[in-house]
């Protein structure tokens, strides 16, 4: 019999070849905290409301979770007047937010742009000024890339301030655009002469889109191409591992849905949930979340570390 083995022991210095994959109290408090706030500013009337209007969010809403709570700033170090936290603080906020499908800029402002900045500020500059002010929740910034652009894949759309990106998320909410060029990375004011944001009807309404166009805008360079390109890929890389949290929250809340309604719907004066394949269902649905749990998990701790 072959003796079981230990998982291999971190160096001196160096994270943990094992994940963290349990929440700590912080982020279970982290936790209690987005899920009341959501509870009582984005139910599902108020959600779907929202997504039949012009305003896409809730101001109020976001106020209270970016300020209020200090989400915005999750991912900032507190010298550069943020939180100070980690990738794993902001997944738990991700969660609450799939859960409950509340439309508000945090994926893409607080995590891609944030993140995206926070390639660019060791140097000060323009850059950290930026990051101060998304940490505050003061202000928002996306990233002008397509929603569905890989991090791998990333490239300089346009060559220079002109030109159409088409599907970058939250544009029309966001008070600056940070636009990859072949120069490098700009930012650019959202209501800047020259720039036009366009809304899309995306099939995720709660995901605003919208196509940028650029017709001789300016804007603040805020690094060459190189820097800019790996500070677009950390960005966006930071953006898929936390995306996967938002939707690991929906795929919870759609499981305890499903029970909730097998346990109260009736047939043959019976809770259809005592059905015994609909338990083998049940079951097959609650290892699936698990999974998806787990790995959601293992990227956030991943980024964090």
């Amino acid at each position: 019999m072959t003796a079981p083995t230990q998982p291999p022991a971190a160096t001196p210095g160096q994270p943990s070849a094992t994940p963290g994959l349990l929440y700590s109290q912080d982020e279970e408090d982290l936790r209690s905290a987005v899920r009341a706030l959501l509870a009582d500013r984005a139910d599902a009337p108020t959600v779907i409301a929202a997504t039949e209007s012009d305003t896409p969010y809730d101001p109020r809403m976001w106020e209270a979770l970016a300020t209020g709570i200090g989400a915005a700033g999750l991912l900032v170090p507190e010298k550069l007047g943020g939180q100070g936290a980690s990738h794993r603080e902001a997944a738990v906020v991700l969660e609450e937010l799939g859960r409950s499908v509340a439309p508000a800029p945090y994926l893409t402002s607080a995590v891609v742009a944030t993140e995206t900045l926070l390639g660019l500020a060791g140097g000060g500059g323009p850059a950290a000024a930026l990051l101060g002010e998304l940490a505050s929740g003061a202000r928002t910034a996306v990233l002008a890339v397509p929603f569905a652009t890989p991090p791998a894949g990333a490239r300089a759309a346009l060559t220079s301030l002109d030109g159409t990106v088409r599907g970058v998320a939250d544009a029309a909410v966001a008070d600056v655009l940070l636009v990859p060029t072949a120069e490098g990375l700009y930012a650019v004011e959202a209501t800047a002469s020259g720039v036009v944001v366009e809304p899309l009807v995306p099939l995720d309404l709660t995901r605003p889109l919208a196509t940028l166009t650029l017709s001789g805008a300016t804007g603040t360079l805020l690094a060459d191409a190189d820097a800019s390109a790996t500070a677009v890929r950390r960005g966006l890389l930071a953006g898929a591992g936390l995306l996967a949290s938002e939707q690991l929250g929906i795929a919870e809340w759609c499981l305890a849905e499903t029970v909730r309604y097998t346990r109260e719907r009736h047939q043959f004066n019976r809770p259809v949930g005592s059905f015994q394949s609909l338990k083998h269902r049940m079951a097959q649905l609650w290892l699936e979340v698990v999974s998806a749990r787990a790995a959601a998990r293992n990227a956030a701790d991943a980024l964090a570390t």
